[in-house]
């Protein structure tokens, strides 16, 4: 314990600014799932900034560290990424199974974890692409993928609002389906996220170039997309015709304003214009993608600028597996189940405490620590085997 405390608060090689990117992203989660959604003036502003936006944030990180872990910049080839990709594959399973412990909980929060477990493995064809490769694979995917989900989704079986649940392998078909397609966090069109979060992963990140372009294209990119919706949107009858065939309860306008739980109803085409939060269409892709990468851009400025400071900060971002499943354990209805602003009080400061006593003390979170065993144990020994069935030079 005594030399892990004279070891340096910043390990060597660690970008402080992708935790504060991910402490920034499990805050916001915290936000959509304990501050009230809406409040007497309709959709409360928190839900209007950090619906749908935090996330797609968690997701768009994942790539980052997807690409990190199978070679940054370069990308592995050969053995070493047969090696790596196994345990990436280790680790997406560990992740989804504790995904579904979590939401087997009594909370009302829609858990994440299955669904980037899912992604994980999705990503794992991809790993060998550099980041312009990447870049561009995103944006066919953002834009052609939602439009095959619009045709698929209608013969696939419809999924409840609630979490997958330990019950969920019972029935396959529709677990399938429910994490690829029609969940809450559908894995699919889901995957744009990924690969430009490997695209920014691939590209280096210790440069403040690299920071400069993710925040003012991120930027631009979330305006165009934002205000691309609103104009075909306001074209004659498209109103009319997204009412005609809405599903949800509520009115139209406020369900645009606050999100839907993954997907869009199918009933007309014009659905794929909208860019409401959680809605995967190419706009909400294209707008949740924009934030992602100004909000990593910044991070990444900020941690360059105050790196000790921010790591003690924002140390809740080196830890966000263990938090993220703390936070949903203390939805439960045994401790803090309350929707209000002393409870999201109280989330934040222990995330934030706990995060800063772990970063003091120089040690991953639990959980971190117990997936990275594994990972890491399958990755040697894969790595042995395929050295060892290599042919001799």
């Amino acid at each position: 314990m005594a030399g892990a405390l004279t070891a340096p608060l910043v390990p060597p090689g660690r970008v402080v600014g992708l935790d504060v990117a991910r402490c920034v992203a499990l805050l916001g989660m915290i936000v959509t799932h304990v501050l009230p959604a809406a409040d007497e003036n309709g959709v409360s502003v928190a839900q209007q900034v950090a619906g749908g936006r935090a996330s797609a944030l968690f997701a768009v990180l994942a790539g980052v560290s997807l690409a990190i872990m199978s070679g940054g910049t370069t990308p592995l080839r050969g053995a070493d990424r047969g090696a790596v990709s196994a345990g990436l594959a280790v680790r997406a399973v560990l992740i989804a199974l504790l995904g579904l412990l979590l939401g087997s909980l009594p909370v009302t929060i829609l858990v994440i974890l299955c669904y980037y477990g899912v992604l994980f493995l999705l990503g794992l064809p991809f790993l060998g692409l550099r980041a312009r490769g990447l870049a561009v694979l995103a944006a066919v995917w953002l834009a052609v993928v939602p439009v095959l989900s619009h045709l698929i989704r209608p013969h696939l079986p419809a999924a409840p609002v609630s979490n997958l649940n330990v019950t969920a392998p019972a029935h396959p078909w529709r677990l399938l389906t429910e994490l690829t397609f029609t969940g809450t966090y559908p894995a699919v069109p889901w995957l744009a996220y990924l690969l430009v979060g490997m695209a920014i992963g691939r590209s280096d990140l210790r440069r403040p170039r690299t920071a400069a372009v993710l925040v003012i294209a991120g930027v631009a990119l979330a305006l165009v997309s934002w205000e691309g919706s609103r104009v075909l949107l306001r074209q004659p009858g498209v109103m009319d015709r997204l009412e005609g065939t809405f599903t949800g309860t509520g009115r139209l306008a406020e369900t645009l304003q606050h999100g839907m739980f993954g997907s869009t109803p199918t009933g007309t085409w014009w659905w794929l214009a909208v860019e409401a939060p959680h809605t995967a269409t190419p706009f909400d892709l294209a707008h949740t993608i924009g934030c992602a990468m100004a909000v990593i851009g910044v991070a990444l400025l900020l941690g360059r600028a105050f790196p000790t400071l921010a790591a003690l900060l924002f140390g809740a971002g080196a830890m966000t597996l263990s938090l993220y499943s703390m936070h949903v354990v203390l939805r439960t209805p045994e401790f803090l189940p309350e929707d209000d602003v002393a409870t999201f009080a109280t989330h934040v400061l222990i995330v934030l405490a706990v995060g800063a006593a772990y970063r003091l003390a120089r040690r991953s979170g639990p959980l971190e620590r117990l997936v990275t065993t594994f990972a890491n144990g399958t990755r040697q020994a894969v790595r042995r085997r395929l050295s060892a069935s290599a042919p001799a030079s």
